[in-house]
Order: C-alpha cells, then structure tokens, then sequence
C-alpha cells in the first residue's frame, strides 16, 4: 500500500468519528447482532451457490466429450458450440449486472426475484443441451441455441447470487465467513455433479470403435471389442444417450431444490450496503467500473487464473480417457479430484485468514503446477493416476475460494475510493462472472479446434500421436504458463491487508453517520 493512500484513508476516518456516548455504544451493539449471520443462513446462502457449480462442472467436464463422442458431431463444429455460447455472455453479464443494478428494491429483496424466476427456465435448457435431436442437418443449431438460452439463464441467477454477497451483512467478517461456507458448498457441488455425471454416464458408456490400424494390428482384439461373447451386456450408444438425459434431469432437479433453499434462507438486508447514487447510463457505469485499478488487475488475474484450470478442466477427460488409456475410469479420477477439494476448502480458509489473501493466491495456485507437469511425465499408471490428481485437488480448492474472497474488498476499495458513486455491486459481479464464463469458452472452444487439427477421432479407440501430444500441452504447458502470467499480474495487485481492514473501518462509519444522520432528520420531521 502506498504511504500516500493509507495516510488519505485515515486522517478521513478521524474526521467521521462518532460521538462516544451510550446511545450510539447501544444503537452500535444493535447494529452488529443485526449484522450476525447464522449459521443456518450462511448454509441457505451457500447452497444457492451450487447450482453454478454443478451444471458448470458437468458442462466443463464432459460437453465436450459428449459432442464429440455421443452427439457425434465434428470437432469445428463442436468448437464453434463451445465457442460461441460463451461469448454470447460478453453480451448477456454485462447487460445483465446493469439491469441489475437499476432493479427496483421488493419486499425479497433485489437480488432473489432474479434468482427466483431465472430458475425454471434455465433448468429446461440445460435439460435440453443433453438431448440428442432425432435429426442430422440441424444439430449444431441445436445444441448452439439452448446452450445459448442456458448461458443466459444463468448469468441471470449468478451474477444477482454472487452480488448478494454484499447485502447479507454489511461486516466483512460475516462475508468472508459466508463466502468460505459458499465456496466448500460450491466445491461439493461440484463433486456432486461430477459424481452424478461421470457415474451415470461411465456405467453407460458405449465401447469405443476400432479404426482400420486397429483391425490390422490384431484382429481377434477385434472380435472381442464386437462384443463375440453374448452373455455380456452390450451397451449401444442409445444407452449412452439415455444416461445422459438422466444425469442431466437429477441435476436440474438439483438445481432447482437450491434456488428454493437460498429463496427462503435468506433475507437481503437493505442497510447493508449504502443508499444507491443517482442511476447511471450503462457505458458510464461501465467505464466507472473498469477504471477502477485494482479491480482490472483483479479480473485479469482471474482471467488467466481461469483459463488455466478450465483447459485443465475441459480437456483432462478426454487426457485420461484417450492419452493415459483409462477410457473407464476417467470418471472416478475426476471425482477424487473434487473430493481432494473439498476437503481442502477450510484449509484454505484458516490459511488466508493466518497469511493474508495475497499470499495465498500464491501458494494455492502455484501448489497445483507441479502435479500438472507430473500427470504428463510419469507413465500410464493408475495408482501414480489417482495420487496425483488427490494432491491436484488441493491447489484446484485454493482456485476455487481464492480469486473470490478478495472481491468484496475491491468493491469496498471502489466504495471508499468514490463515496457518491454506491449501488453498483452487481456490476462488479457480472464482469467477475463473465470472465469466468469467457475462460471457459476459450479453452473449450481452442481445445476442441486443437483436436480437428491434430486429427481427433470420434469414438476411437486410439488417436494419432499429433492428438496425445495436443491433449498434453492442453492439460500441462498451456495452463502452467497461464498460471505463471497471472501470478505476475497479481504481484502488483495493491490491496494489501492493512489497507483492506482501514477501507472496512472506514466503510462503516460512513454507514453509521448516514444512518445517525438519517435519524436525526426524522427527529426533526417528527418534531416539525
């Protein structure tokens, strides 16, 4: 922190000191047990952060090798899908986090309305997305346009849930709390949705097709992969499509049982935050919000951060499945990676609270680099497979908790920093959520044109060579040095601690001057 800004910070907060008498101890005690979350509405407000996760973590997964291998489409074809619908949020977040902001205040609140009505819709779409049309021409239109739909859907139950963060409570002890307890739930879910993913679809899944070197090189392997001996079950394609659309209903049931939980756990406080300025045009809110410095430092961090992980994500099924051999077992070895993770989580939450924030990013991030270079190194070996991505799972939780627990301080940053600019938490958000959104389409979208390039084969048995060395830079190299640029961005992140506990000291008072201030004018309303 520059000498400059901390001394500006507090010779402002010496001139907003209240006066010490009893009645402001008493209305200050009232103001905190207000503030108090508990522990049941930490639980309704982190269970709303799941369905993100889950659908995220199913889409992430295994979208891609769901067009490729069961919708059979060619892999252009499935990059412009993967492409396309996340860009399409370039538009949607944004617009998005301004409708938001300009939301009117109802008796649930600004942000649940959005949440509450975005769900039944959004649940049809994703249900959508993993049905296989009875026709050939329209496909890719298909799967383009509801993936579309979803996106949007989304975005309008996200970045209003990833907003709310901030008119829960107005303390950031209660935030950072409620956000640990999101961030393990939101890792849960995301075992939960590559457990019902992976094994409803890994019992299903249809035997790969052997390519004309195959046959050559040995053809009773063949007769075998035909399925010769009857008494075994054979599994169609048809079974694999059906799994699909099982999986994809028990999520959207999932999916909807937490909006209900996080409708009626908790209860927006309309004094948490300060009184909204005077609206604002949507480029003016936006260009207010992107020249605030340490926020674009943050989100390019958490670009490249993301990016990273989500090539790791996106491509890891197809690397275990194709590259290490493990066609039937990749399923299991993705959810010992979100177990790994979850179990990291209050790790990482004592770890930040003990180092700071900063240093944490560090070393959560860069704990996963080295088993990145390890999976690719060490030969097709499932014990080595499975220990390696457990220890992967820890640096994969600090992904997940990190980057997000340092949001609310740029958005207090942004507050102090322009006390009569209020009211615009879910930009913030949504430009937060898009770039998430925008990682994962660039990763998917280059992953899979990657493969077209390098000769993927739909279904194969084996790939060309070209097609395993594609796949490990993918999972390897390319997010290791993602990582590494993010990092460097992050070292000249300057929101420090000492600066972060004097913007949230501030921060109140400012609240306690208004609210007194507030008081005092209905005093003398009444009294006139």
């Amino acid at each position: 922190m520059a000498k400059g800004e901390g001394s500006e910070q507090y010779s402002n907060a010496s001139l907003l000191n209240k006066p010490d008498n009893s009645d402001g101890i008493k209305l200050s005690s009232k103001k905190e047990n207000r503030n108090r979350l508990s522990v049941c509405n930490k639980i309704c407000y982190a269970v709303g952060g799941a369905p993100y996760q889950i659908t995220g973590c199913a889409l992430g997964f295994f979208l891609q090798i769901y067009l490729l291998d069961v919708a059979q489409l060619d892999p252009f074809h499935a990059s412009i899908i993967l492409f396309a619908g996340r860009a399409w949020d370039a538009v949607t977040d944004p617009t998005v986090g301004f409708l938001v902001s300009r939301s009117p205040w109802t008796r649930f609140g600004r942000m649940l309305p959005w949440i509450l009505f975005s769900t039944p819709l959004a649940v049809i779409s994703y249900f959508l997305i993993w049905y296989v049309p009875p026709f050939e021409n329209g496909k890719v239109i298909w799967y383009l346009v509801f993936y579309c739909i979803f996106q949007s859907l989304q975005t309008c139950f996200h970045v209003p849930y990833s907003a709310l963060t901030m008119f829960i409570s107005s303390e950031q002890k209660e935030r950072d709390s409620a956000t640990a307890y999101r961030m393990t739930v939101e890792v849960l879910g995301t075992v939960v949705g590559t457990a019902i993913q992976g094994q409803i679809v890994g019992m299903a899944n249809a035997p790969c097709l052997p390519g004309p070197g195959d046959i050559l090189a040995n053809l009773s392997n063949y007769s075998l992969l035909a399925g010769h001996n009857s008494s075994e079950p054979v599994i169609s394609l048809d079974h694999t499509k059906t799994a699909y659309m099982i999986s994809s209903g028990i999520i959207s049931i999932i999916y909807v049982l937490c909006a209900i939980v996080l409708f009626c756990g908790v209860k927006e406080q309309k004094d948490s935050c300060r009184p909204r300025s005077e609206p604002m045009g949507f480029f003016q809110g936006i260009r207010l919000v992107m020249g605030h410095g340490p926020y674009v430092k943050l989100i390019m961090v958490f670009l490249f951060t993301s990016l990273a992980f989500m090539l790791l994500e996106g491509n890891f099924a197809l690397f275990c499945s194709s590259t290490l051999g493990f066609r039937n077992d990749f399923q299991n070895i993705l959810l010992v990676i979100m177990l790994s993770a979850t179990l990291a989580i209050p790790f990482w939450q004592w770890f930040l609270t003990r180092f700071g924030k900063k240093t944490a990013v560090y070393v959560g991030t860069l704990a996963v680099v080295p088993f990145m270079i390890l999976v690719v190194c060490v030969k097709s070996n499932l014990i080595v497979t499975y220990i390696v991505s457990f220890a992967a799972g820890v640096g994969v939780a600090a992904a997940f908790l990190l980057p997000w627990s340092m949001l609310p301080d740029v958005v207090d940053d942004f507050q102090v920093q322009n006390p009569d600019s209020t009211g615009h938490e879910a930009l913030f958000y949504s430009f937060y959520v898009f770039f998430t959104k925008f990682a994962s389409g660039v990763s998917l979208g280059v992953s899979t044109l990657s493969l077209d390039f390098a000769g993927y084969i739909s279904r194969g048995c084996t790939q060309p060579e070209a097609v395993h060395v594609t796949l490990k830079v993918l999972v390897s190299a390319a997010p290791i040095v993602l990582i590494l640029i993010g990092l460097t961005i992050l070292y000249f992140y300057p929101i420090t601690e000492e600066r972060r506990q004097g913007n949230r000291k501030l921060l109140q008072e400012l609240r306690d001057n208004e609210a007194d201030s507030e008081t005092e004018s209905t005093e003398l309303a009444n009294m006139i």
